[in-house]
């Protein structure tokens, strides 16, 4: 049996009876959609949301946003809050509407995240050519805004003509629910084609299960790594959003618990552990702390369980510093677990994986002056967090003490956000993380404008999953506020709750002190008026905005922090107080960037010009070279 339907009444029909298997978890893999109309989709799929809203309203709900970019950075909150099993589908017009959501789309093609972007694009049938918003490109007259998708997608199909539409959304939910593959999933329908009659099957809108893959161990592959492991003297884990993805936590700690191995994370790993637990070292790399930094640069043996090896995370590959490092990577993707020439890749599933190699090694226990060394450096390394959490008294407390007064007032399962800037470096070092899903940070694309809009994802992801008992604590400097805030009338429209922490410091912080860093004396990097005679934004006048206002203007409760020396334990107050809300909050509070967290003595590659006219560069050079000198090919 079949019945006409639009394109895009077929698409919303399929979308919505897809459901992912995870064990015994099963959910809605598109639990709904976001929508922003223009002419490009208004009648097509536009149609087809408007009439699924009014036949069956929870078929495939509606949201609304206020940028398409916001779209997909909330589709990939709430698919990393459910662990890869879900996301939401993001529509947007021609041209500039699907332009937006290039940034999305590499975003989760970089955190391995799935998102389905269904941008619109020009007619197929080029009955009316040009139309508005349509590129001409004179060598090639096909080429259109949405081709721009191809290489920042996981999958990318365009639907020309109807009865394609079976075989490519079949093909993209595919991808989407791989473990393996998944990112942004992305299917272009111009907008004709969406009006566009086909006879659909009843099986095509029938539910459909997709069944995640946990991939076990081959048994060489893992044996091998368990021997080396088995003569491994400082042996140390890396721990990546792969074991929180295959929810494979406490496979984890019944390994490292056993065995002793000490554990550093990627940002995309924390959580794995919590911070106190007796083998968890904290952050490593770039960002991380003194403790995984000078475990690392000894191991003999690392452990590379579910990551995808940053720059950041292998601090521009000056942390493994032993000569004879080996590497032994457990990744559910060949491409990842190749990575640094390793000869002793396991490519599996995370838990699977840890279960094997448990029962391998059940023998096998670190030597215990290394275990004893773990020991001491981790509690250096707390005593120095505590010490930097200590309110200084300051009327402009630097950000260590503002991240130690959230993390004083937040519960333990509570969320915390962030994505750019320098808050994703101190809070890796410092941020106490006590939930496998407490720790929620964007730094595969790190990009600036993911904060509130990430939130949003995440508060999704934590409703539909029945745990309204979690705040989420979104912090963003100025710089990363200003790039994307209007989701906030988002939050206000669907009563959906989140605690936004404004961090002002007139400026980009983090590429503040890099700058300086690097030589160029933070040159553009301040929020100043233009100096007319200089042609700069170097002088002392800030500028006289006020995002507390903006913030207030959009409907949300604002609390602003004034510059005192109570304005931690203000803070502090002003946490508790939006903790009792059901409304969303934003706090605003003033920081001095010069003030800086502890140092986990990691470091990375940023070039620095060898000619130059600049003292200040000159010397940033001289250093560089020093650093240089470190950094490794690690080849295997």
């Amino acid at each position: 049996m079949s019945r006409q339907m639009t394109v895009g009444q077929a698409l919303v029909g399929f979308l919505g009876h897809q459901w992912t298997v995870d064990g015994d978890v099963r959910e809605r893999t598109i639990p709904g959609i976001f929508g922003i109309f223009g002419h490009g989709n208004v009648a097509g799929l536009g149609q087809a949301i408007a009439q699924a809203n009014a036949r069956e309203p929870d078929l495939l709900p509606y949201h609304q946003a206020r940028n398409e970019q916001a779209m997909v950075h909330q589709a990939v909150g709430y698919a990393r809050m459910h662990r890869r099993r879900g996301t939401f589908a993001c529509a947007a017009s021609v041209g500039p509407g699907a332009a937006n959501m290039l940034t999305g789309a590499a975003l989760a093609t970089a955190n391995r995240l799935p998102a389905l972007l269904l941008p619109s694009d020009t007619f197929a049938t080029r009955v009316a050519d040009p139309v508005l918003q349509q590129l001409e490109m004179p060598h090639d007259t096909s080429v259109q805004v949405t081709d721009a998708f191809k290489p920042l997608s996981k999958f990318f199909d365009r639907v020309d003509r109807p009865e394609q539409l079976f075989s490519i959304a079949l093909a993209a939910m595919r991808v989407l629910t791989d473990p393996a593959e998944t990112g942004a999933v992305t299917i272009a329908l111009p907008e004709d084609v969406q009006a566009e009659v086909l006879d659909v099957p009843d099986e095509f809108l029938a539910d459909r299960e997709w069944h995640i893959r946990r991939p076990l161990p081959e048994r060489g592959p893992i044996e091998r790594a368990a021997a080396a492991i088995r003569e491994a003297k400082a042996p140390i884990i890396v721990a990546g959003g792969g074991v929180l993805y295959s929810g494979a936590e406490n496979d984890l700690r019944d390994f490292v618990e056993h065995s002793g191995i000490p554990v550093g994370t990627s940002q995309a790993g924390g959580g794995v552990l919590p911070w106190d637990h007796a083998n968890y070292l904290g952050g490593i790399g770039s960002t991380g702390t003194t403790a995984a930094n000078r475990l690392a640069a000894d191991a003999d043996v690392v452990i590379g369980i579910g990551t995808r090896y940053s720059d950041f995370t292998t601090a521009s590959r000056t942390v493994f510093q032993n000569p004879d490092v080996t590497f032994v990577n457990i990744n559910i993707t060949s491409f990842d677990a190749y990575k640094h020439g390793s000869q002793l890749p396991v490519i599996a599933d995370a838990a699977e994986a840890l279960r094997s190699l448990r029962e391998l090694l059940d023998d096998y226990a670190v030597p215990s002056e290394f275990a004893a060394r773990a020991a001491s450096e981790k509690q250096t390394w707390d005593a120095s967090v505590d010490a930097a959490f200590e309110p200084s008294g300051l009327a402009l407390p630097g950000q260590s003490e503002i991240i130690g007064a959230v993390q004083g007032a937040s519960d333990p399962r509570d969320v915390i956000v962030q994505a750019a800037g320098s808050l994703p470096g101190d809070l890796h070092k410092l941020w106490r993380v006590r939930d496998a899903l407490g720790y929620h940070v964007e730094y595969a694309f790190s990009c600036m404008g993911y904060e509130i809009a990430g939130g949003l994802g995440v508060r999704r992801g934590a409703d539909a999953a029945g745990e309204n008992d979690r705040d989420v604590i979104v912090m963003v400097g100025d710089g990363s506020y200003l790039m994307l805030h209007t989701e906030l009338v988002t939050a206000v429209a669907e009563g959906l709750k989140i605690i936004v922490i404004i961090v002002q410091n007139h400026g980009y912080a983090s590429i503040g002190h890099l700058s300086e860093t690097t030589g160029s004396a933070r040159f553009g990097t301040q929020y100043r008026t233009l100096d007319e005679r200089a042609r700069n934004f170097q002088g002392e006048q800030t500028l006289p905005i006020d995002l507390a206002a903006n913030a207030r203007s959009y409907g949300v409760d604002v609390i602003e922090v004034e510059q005192t020396a109570s304005a931690i334990d203000d803070l502090s107050d002003a946490i508790a107080t939006a903790k009792a809300s059901d409304t969303s909050t934003v706090i605003h509070i003033n920081s001095d960037p010069l003030l800086y967290a502890p140092d986990g003595e990691g470091w990375w590659d940023v070039p620095v010009a060898p000619v130059a006219e600049l003292e200040s560069t000159r010397n940033a050079y001289t250093d560089y070279q020093t650093q240089k000198a470190r950094q490794r090919p690690l080849l295997g």
